[in-house]
């Protein structure tokens, strides 16, 4: 198992040391980073300070020198935004801080999005987003788009106050066999529950997998809504997403 001493970048070490409170993230991270290059670590930390045209240049220069996209996408920029997305759902730091990272992020993907086109890597799934009707809030939102996209889906993003039948016809229009609602006011928390009553009505609840989060949703408000799975933050929306994906391919199957 990696230790933190492994690590060579000082300033991930440090970040890991200060924020990963929850040992199992904790320990992920740890043998994460302990495994990838010193580039790469390098890119995670700029991106982590949210210096966008420090990220857009070692993002550069990894390429430039052979370094496939995936790993630059995955090592670099992934790794650091999910430490991004731990911060902020631990409340270390804030919209300002995140739209900085996000921003960073974005300079990177900038670099590595063409290659992936050119290279006709066909996206995993489709997955459409949206804050609930009557919430105007976001920033979770987009930070867990962002590593959705980065970690090979498409997303369909609805924004925010989105009401039951705009869910509904975008699932229909893009053909989407995964949905995620987020929250972060309790009181519109009960139109997650409000949806999903619509796509049953619709007759299309067993066409889609539908996840929810946000700061108030908890994996007990999850299951009473009738959800099929509960993302704490950015990072386990990710690792959500692909497994209720595997179970639609396997029910598709049977």
């Amino acid at each position: 198992m990696a230790e933190l001493s492994d690590i060579q970048n000082e300033f991930i070490r440090d970040e890991i040391e200060e924020f990963l409170e929850v040992e199992e993230e904790r320990d992920r991270t740890v043998e994460l980073f302990a495994n990838v290059s010193p580039e790469m670590q390098a890119i995670a930390g700029a991106l982590i300070e949210g210096e966008h045209h420090v990220v857009d240049d070692l993002t550069r220069q990894a390429l430039d020198v052979g370094t496939e996209a995936l790993e630059v996408m995955d090592d670099g920029l992934i790794a650091g935004m999910s430490i991004v997305g731990i911060k902020f759902r631990d409340n270390f730091i804030f919209v300002p801080e995140v739209l900085a990272c996000a921003r960073a992020m974005k300079a990177g993907m900038a670099h590595i999005e063409p290659i992936l086109s050119e290279a006709g890597i066909e996206p995993i799934g489709t997955v459409v987003m949206g804050t609930v009707k009557g919430d105007l809030h976001d920033i979770g939102k987009n930070l867990c788009i962002m590593m959705l996209r980065g970690s090979g889906f498409e997303v369909c993003d609805l924004g925010v106050d989105t009401s039951e039948d705009e869910f509904i016809d975008a699932v229909e229009e893009h053909g989407a066999g995964l949905m995620g609602m987020s929250a972060l006011l309790t009181t519109t928390m009960p139109n997650m529950g409000k949806t999903i009553e619509a796509f049953i009505d619709a007759d299309m609840r067993e066409e889609v997998k539908i996840m929810v989060g946000g700061a108030p949703v908890t994996q007990d408000f999850a299951d009473d809504m009738g959800a099929d799975g509960y993302g704490k933050d950015a990072v386990a929306c990710v690792e959500l997403a692909k497994r209720l994906l595997k179970e639609k391919e396997e029910e598709l199957e049977e």
